[in-house]
């Protein structure tokens, strides 16, 4: 059940539920007048863990660590307040139910019984068959995740009470930005282990913008923010290794004024040697973003007035 909050500063929403607990899956911040066309997320920042789950895993925090896109929450909500951009941020851990995944998308087989008759099924489930599926089942360096498998009856409670809400609050958020402006952009913000080296020296990209090989936006809008991050200097690379999945597929729609980027963070620029607690780098990497963000902003904002994007000054 949804939880609102609204003043003349704008509407908070606290929806969904994380099954077993009084948590919700997500909250949604729509700030007053809609300042600025764009909705930040952070779908991979949850960390509220039920008790029963963490004791179905094999090792909570190896899990956690590698699976979370650790504190992109903070980045995502930092930048939302210098900017005035909306706000989605997951609390359900990805662990429980990834929300960059359809909900077909899942290996059977470590669900108890299988597939029932019910069951959508997809046969184009390769993230699951990878181990990264709707519920992710193997991690590198760990292998199972989970000590048993998981009830049909749990994972339809998961779809319910996180995925369904989830995106069907991101896509009226989206709509509705686009209404008050022609244009909106989600940046959907993640974050990436460090990437590796594809020979000695080689100096690996910082950030990765994705958008399904402009299938999810406006390609001067990628263009834009691959300029900016080559303005400061930045290593940046675009759709490789990550383009964007099920999020980009369902709610990038740039033919109906709704584009969808994903920002891939490496997670060394912001956190500490662990990767595991924020660093003194993380307030850089911050404002850094919420440039990006600002001058992005603008440009939907063009596009939404205009119908294209104006000219770069030569």
């Amino acid at each position: 059940m949804d939880e609102r909050d609204s003043s003349g500063r704008g509407e908070r929403i606290s929806g969904g539920a994380i099954p077993d607990t009084d948590n919700p899956a997500f909250t949604l911040e729509m700030p007053g007048g809609t300042p600025i066309p764009v909705l930040i997320a952070a779908p991979h920042a949850g960390r509220c863990y039920p008790a029963a789950v963490l004791e179905c895993m094999r090792d909570p925090e190896y899990s956690a660590m590698r699976l979370e896109d650790r504190f992109t929450d903070l980045l995502a909500r930092e930048i939302a307040a210098a900017t005035g951009a909306a706000l989605l941020v997951a609390h359900a851990p990805r662990a429980m139910l990834d929300l960059n995944r359809a909900c077909d998308d899942m290996d059977w087989s470590m669900v108890a019984g299988g597939a029932s008759r019910k069951t959508p099924h997809s046969a184009l489930n390769r993230r699951s068959r990878s181990g990264l599926g709707l519920v992710p089942r193997r991690l590198g360096g760990l292998g199972e995740i989970w000590k048993r498998p998981i009830t049909h009856s749990a994972l339809q409670a998961r779809i319910d009470g996180i995925h369904r809400p989830y995106h069907a609050h991101l896509a009226g958020a989206l709509e509705t930005l686009r209404d008050r402006w022609g244009a909106v952009l989600l940046i959907d913000i993640h974050s990436m282990p460090p990437l590796r080296p594809r020979f000695p020296g080689d100096r690996t990209a910082e950030f990765v913008l994705g958008d399904r090989f402009g299938a999810s936006c406006d390609h001067a809008l990628a263009a834009q923010g691959l300029g900016y991050f080559a303005r400061f200097e930045r290593r940046t690379a675009h759709n490789r290794p990550y383009a964007g999945s099920y999020i980009l597929d369902r709610h990038g729609a740039p033919a109906r004024g709704i584009h969808a980027l994903q920002l891939e963070v490496c997670r060394s620029s912001y956190l500490d040697a662990r990767l595991a607690e924020a660093s003194a780098r993380m307030p850089a990497v911050t404002r850094l973003l919420t440039g990006l963000v600002r001058e992005l902003g603008d440009a939907v904002a063009a596009l939404g007035r205009d119908g294209a994007l104006p000219l770069a000054a030569e």
